[in-house]
C-alpha cells in the first residue's frame, strides 16, 4: 500500500538559527529533521512526505528579517525535495503580512525554486486569512490553481486557560480561519485554490452546521457566501494529522467527500503507535477507501510527486 503523509515538518538549522530570540534563546520547538523524518517513514511505511516548517512563522514584527527568513527556508526545503523528488515535496513560506513580499516570494517560489505549494498560517499578527487586505495575494493564489496547506498559529491573544495551545486553541483557529474565508467570499471568489486544513479542519466539520447557521440569523454577512457554509466547506481538503482516529474522520466524511480526505502525520508532533508498521490501524474502518485517503487523493493536491513516486515505483519492478 502507498501512503503519502501530506502534513509533515522539518525545520531546518538556517530557519530555527532566524528564529533565535534577543536574549539568545530559540522558541521550545521539538527537532523536526529530515533524518528523523526519514526514519519515521521508513519506520511507518510511509512512501513519501509534504513538508513545511510550520509555526511560529517568519513574521516577529520585522517585515526585512521576515522576507530573509522566508528566502532562507524556502531554498533550504526546496533543495531537500530535489534531492529526493519522489520522496518529498516542499511548500514555500511566504513573508505575510507585506502582501508585495509575499507575491515576490510566491514567484520565486514556485516559478525559480519549483516548489509544490505554499502552507499558510491561520492569521499573521492579529490579520486573519480571507481579510481584505490579503486579497491581491488569494488573487494570484487562484490564477495559479495553487495548493496551499493551512496551519494553525499560535492565538493573537493570551489564552484564557492555562493549557498548552495546542490542545484547543489551534483547533479553534483553523475553525476561525475557515469562518473567515467563507464569510470574507473568498471561497467564492477564488475556487480554484486547493486548499487542505490541518487536523481535519480543527472544530470546523463538528461546527459545521453551526458556521451555515450566520445565513440565517444574519443575512446580510453571509451575502458573500451564496453556496452556503455546508458547501464550501464539502470542497475543502482535510488532513488526519494528530487526528487519525475514526470518530473524527467519521465527522468530517459528514461534511466532506472520502475524496478530500488526505492522510498526515504531524510529524514531529505526531502521536504513533509504537507496535507494528501501520501509524494510523484506526482507519482500517474505511476498508478498501483507505487507499484514497493514504495516497489516491494525493495526486490532485502534489501531482509532481506523486508521479515521481510512481515512475520509481515502476522502474523498480523492471
Amino acid at each position: 500500500m502507498t501512503r503519502i503523509d501530506l502534513h509533515a515538518h522539518v525545520t531546518p538549522p538556517e530557519y530555527l538559527e532566524g528564529l533565535r530570540l534577543p536574549d539568545g534563546s530559540l522558541p521550545p520547538l521539538p527537532p523536526a529533521t529530515v533524518e528523523g523524518l526519514t526514519a519515521t517513514m521508513e519506520r511507518h511505511g510511509i512512501d513519501a512526505a509534504v513538508i513545511s516548517p510550520g509555526p511560529p512563522g517568519v513574521f516577529f514584527g520585522d517585515q526585512g528579517r521576515a522576507d530573509d527568513l522566508a528566502r532562507t527556508v524556502n531554498e533550504v526545503l526546496a533543495g531537500i525535495a530535489r534531492d529526493a523528488p519522489a520522496r518529498f515535496a516542499a511548500l514555500a513560506t511566504l513573508p505575510l503580512p507585506d502582501v508585495g513580499a509575499a507575491l515576490a516570494e510566491l514567484a520565486h517560489a514556485l516559478d525559480v525554486l519549483g516548489m509544490d505549494g505554499v502552507w499558510l498560517p491561520s492569521h499573521v499578527a492579529g490579520t486573519y486569512l480571507g481579510d481584505p487586505a490579503w486579497d491581491t495575494l488569494f488573487d494570484e493564489l487562484h490564477r495559479r490553481k495553487a495548493y496551499v496547506f493551512v496551519h494553525p498559529a499560535l492565538p493573537p491573544y493570551a489564552p484564557p486557560a492555562p493549557h498548552p495551545v495546542w490542545l484547543y486553541e489551534f483547533p479553534f483557529e483553523t475553525t476561525r480561519a475557515i469562518a473567515s474565508l467563507i464569510y470574507s467570499g473568498t471561497f467564492e471568489r477564488c475556487p480554484d485554490i486547493k486548499m487542505q486544513f490541518a487536523h481535519l479542519g480543527g472544530t470546523a466539520p463538528f461546527l459545521a452546521h453551526r458556521l451555515a447557521s450566520l445565513a440565517d440569523r444574519e443575512a446580510g454577512l453571509a451575502t458573500a457566501a451564496p453556496a452556503g457554509a455546508l458547501e464550501y466547506l464539502r470542497r475543502q481538503y482535510y488532513d488526519t494529522g494528530l487526528s487519525n482516529h475514526e470518530l473524527a474522520v467519521k465527522t468530517t466524511l459528514d461534511v466532506t467527500g472520502l475524496d478530500h480526505v488526505v492522510f498526515g502525520t504531524d510529524y514531529p508532533y505526531a502521536a504513533l503507535p509504537p507496535e507494528g508498521r501501520d501509524p494510523a490501524p484506526e482507519l482500517a474502518f474505511l476498508g478498501t477507501g483507505r487507499a484514497q485517503v493514504d495516497a489516491g487523493n494525493a495526486a490532485r493536491l502534489v501531482p509532481r510527486l506523486v508521479a515521481a513516486l510512481q515512475s520509481n515505483d515502476q522502474e523498480a519492478t523492471r
